[in-house]
């Protein structure tokens, strides 16, 4: 839970560098807080300089995301101020003793299952929605070699296509009722998807499991926050950009992690 792994990466030197220091500084404070009977000037300190590098990296990531001029920069700002708002709920001249032991523990905990939650579910995709992609074709190169896995991902890709045919075919307040039946339908696809793909990697023992179940609640979890409701201005531009990310979020996540599930 404390470590960087590859799936981690997302491919730019400088965010997979930072993210791998952020991982490790955790994983100090873990390791510290574990040895120690109560809360070492140590532990305290590794929780400065985690405080102090997790806003030098989102600096850094949101001015490359802006550079880019990367649609999902209000999304990252969001996220990352829950991580530091999550930080200083934590004082640093917060007493010693067994509560504050499993406060701290409590605390990298959650910072360790949020970093990863949002390098796969946010962070994998920066950069990729720079250049347009027009195509909602199913093609070979999708293939995962797993029969039911791949008619899924098949399925899937005729949800959103269906989605951004819709959306580009007439004027929004007459397709309204019909956009959110079609992301409803997507969104429970998505979940049935997802599980029968865990069931599937649980039955043959398959060591990414919990990476995969990391990468689908996150993806789920950005499916949950559609709410057309309180869109009220570039509602278009807002669902062509969802419809958007929604396909290379997908592209992604099969050509990087479920290509890789072995077949029976």
């Amino acid at each position: 839970m404390y470590q960087f792994t590859e799936d981690c990466m997302t491919g730019i030197p400088m965010v997979d560098e930072e993210h791998r220091q952020l991982f490790d500084t955790i994983y100090q404070a873990f390791i510290l807080s574990n040895q120690e009977e109560n809360l070492s000037s140590e532990v305290k300190s590794l929780l400065l300089v985690l405080k102090q590098y997790a806003e030098t990296h989102f600096k850094h990531e949101e001015e490359y995301m802006k550079e880019m001029n990367d649609p999902e920069l209000p999304r990252q700002k969001r996220e990352h101020q829950e991580f530091k708002e999550k930080l200083e709920e934590f004082p640093l001249e917060k007493p010693d003793g067994s509560d504050g032991k499993q406060v701290l523990k409590e605390l990298l905990e959650y910072l360790s299952r949020w970093l990863y939650h949002h390098i796969l579910g946010s962070d994998i995709m920066i950069g990729r929605f720079c250049t347009k992609v027009d195509s909602f074709e199913f093609t070979p190169k999708y293939y995962t070699g797993i029969a039911f896995v791949d008619e899924e991902h098949a399925e899937l890709f005729s949800i959103i296509r269906e989605a951004n045919e819709l959306i580009h075919r007439e004027l929004l307040y007459d397709k309204y009722d019909e956009i959110i039946q079609i992301l409803e339908e997507l969104k429970d696809y998505t979940i049935h998807h997802f599980q029968d793909e865990e069931e599937y990697m649980k039955r043959i023992g398959y060591s990414g499991l919990e990476v995969q179940q990391h990468a689908h609640r996150a993806f789920v979890d950005r499916l949950n926050e559609i709410n057309l409701d309180v869109i009220d201005e570039n509602q278009q531009e807002y669902l062509e950009e969802l419809v958007e990310f929604l396909r290379n979020w997908l592209v992604n996540h099969i050509l990087r992690l479920d290509k890789l599930i072995p077949s029976e």
